[in-house]
């Protein structure tokens, strides 16, 4: 797998806020691994850093703000795709302003620095999200969808459609080993020339200029309504006498609105933290369903990523305890005791199996012709597991018992049904102390998470023997 990568210098740009207006200087700063791209908001009070990540996003009106507490970064976008087409992991981004520089319209200008100030790897493997399965989000109201498929490498695809003669049906695409920065960066955001007035009412493209973004004539404009969207911008007017792309500015490619929606989407799908190998096919795709997408992408890998810890299970391999054993440790006996066998033991970890048979006792009643584990039960398998990590720390383990203090973020994801064969990983959350434990437990059954909770408990050694 490839390494991680950093820029060998600090280097900035200049300029302003698309929608703000307001003047910023962005800098790139070199970071340690497993850093991960960070924006910093030197302008304000003790300078809050905000991760550039999905949950931070609060608006994705005309552009992608992120935000932490009262800090926020508007229009983040074109930033993040110029780090991930130039597959950079690394960042601290410091800004003196609310939005990131629009520049040119594109990420082109981000490109040009980060490569001035030179890319370096790092010694850390990269971490990838891999799509396994197709993930699809439909936006059935304005008919966007975009999906991730199974592939060796990353690479997107767009298609748009504006249902203008003008704009009508458009596609682009870019894999990993192509040049993000000939085929993709130059390409600059795009307006509808009917859309001016109605942006400028909304609070937006303040820092709005022919310069810096392609505008689109898809139907004529009186020379008065012109003039006034110019009084209104501050800018110089211009001359409308045909429909078509506006003559302040020439197009770098024929498809370059399709290119700059893709520019756009892979810097809203890096806010996922990983780069991904996988497909990504987006109709339509704005930024609303961008984010919205790469949420569902978030809950995908926080799942293989809890997967990548799932406990490897021989069945032929000699266990640490088996069930007469762990009875010596724990006081619970049939129809109580929930664990066949430990096979995992460690200062910070264990993992106990238990197998599922048709003739558990709770299936007479809890869904008899349905028989499913109760979900209660599994959270009490994870605790007599964890129980034994907690026992393994004392003494006379055979005279101390656990009780429950606390169970949260409980979710039960899969049934697990007879014929099952449950792994329970608890997993140390802080070191035990006055015999307090907090432990991480995920249940899996094959390749699935069935069950998963955070639970804090206490072992207390008993006042008399049994």
């Amino acid at each position: 797998m490839p390494k991680q990568h950093t820029i060998q210098r600090t280097i900035s740009v200049k300029g302003v806020g698309l929608h703000t207006g307001a003047s910023a200087t962005l800098t790139f700063q070199p970071a340690s691994v497993n850093h991960g791209i960070k924006f910093q908001r030197i302008d304000l009070d003790n300078q809050p850093v905000i991760n550039a990540d999905v949950s931070r996003v609060t608006s994705t009106q005309r552009g992608t703000t992120i935000q932490a507490g009262h800090a926020q970064v508007n229009t983040v976008e074109h930033v993040l795709s110029a780090l991930s087409g130039l597959q950079i992991d690394n960042v601290l981004i410091t800004l003196d302003g609310p939005e990131t520089p629009i520049m040119d319209g594109s990420a082109a200008p981000f490109v040009q620095a980060l490569r001035s100030a030179g890319i370096e790897e790092q010694d850390e493997m990269r971490e990838y999200f891999i799509v396994e399965e197709p993930i699809v989000y439909r936006d059935e109201t304005t008919g966007s969808e975009i999906m991730a498929l199974p592939a060796e490498t990353f690479e997107v695809t767009t298609l748009i459609d504006f249902n203008s003669p003008v704009l009508g049906q458009q596609f682009a695409s870019w894999k990993i080993t192509d040049d993000y920065a000939t085929e993709i960066a130059p390409c600059r955001t795009f307006v509808f020339l009917h859309e001016l007035e109605y942006l400028y009412h909304q609070d937006l493209i303040k820092g709005g200029d022919l310069n810096n973004a392609i505008v689109i004539v898809d139907r004529l404009v009186s020379q008065d309504k012109l003039d006034e969207l110019a009084k209104l911008l501050g800018k110089p007017s211009v001359k409308v006498e045909d429909t078509g792309i506006l003559n302040t500015l020439a197009l770098h490619f024929r498809n370059e609105p399709a290119r700059h929606k893709l520019l756009d989407v892979m810097g809203d799908i890096s806010l996922l933290g990983v780069p991904i190998k996988g497909r990504i096919v987006a109709t339509r795709p704005g930024h609303t369903v961008n984010v919205e997408f790469t949420k569902l992408l978030k809950k995908h890998y926080q799942e293989q990523k809890k997967l990548k810890g799932k406990p490897r299970y021989h069945p032929d391999q000699e266990p640490l305890f088996n069930t007469v054993q762990i009875a010596e440790w724990l006081p619970h006996r049939y129809p109580f005791l929930l664990i066949d066998k430990i096979i995992e033991l460690s200062e910070n970890h264990v993992v106990g199996v238990k197998n599922i048979t048709f003739n558990e006792y709770y299936f007479q009643g809890h869904f008899p012709n349905n028989p499913v584990m109760p979900g209660v039960l599994q959270i009490e398998a994870m605790a007599q597991t964890g129980g034994i990590l907690a026992l393994s720390t004392v003494e006379d383990p055979g005279n101390w018992d656990t009780y429950f203090l606390k169970i949260e973020n409980a979710k039960f994801k899969h049934k697990v049904v007879p014929g099952d064969t449950v792994l329970f990983k608890m997993e140390l959350m802080a070191p035990i102390r006055r015999g307090i434990c907090q432990m991480q437990g995920t249940a899996y059954v094959g390749n699935r998470i069935v069950s998963e909770a955070e639970l804090t408990a206490q072992i207390v050694k008993r006042s008399f023997n049994e």
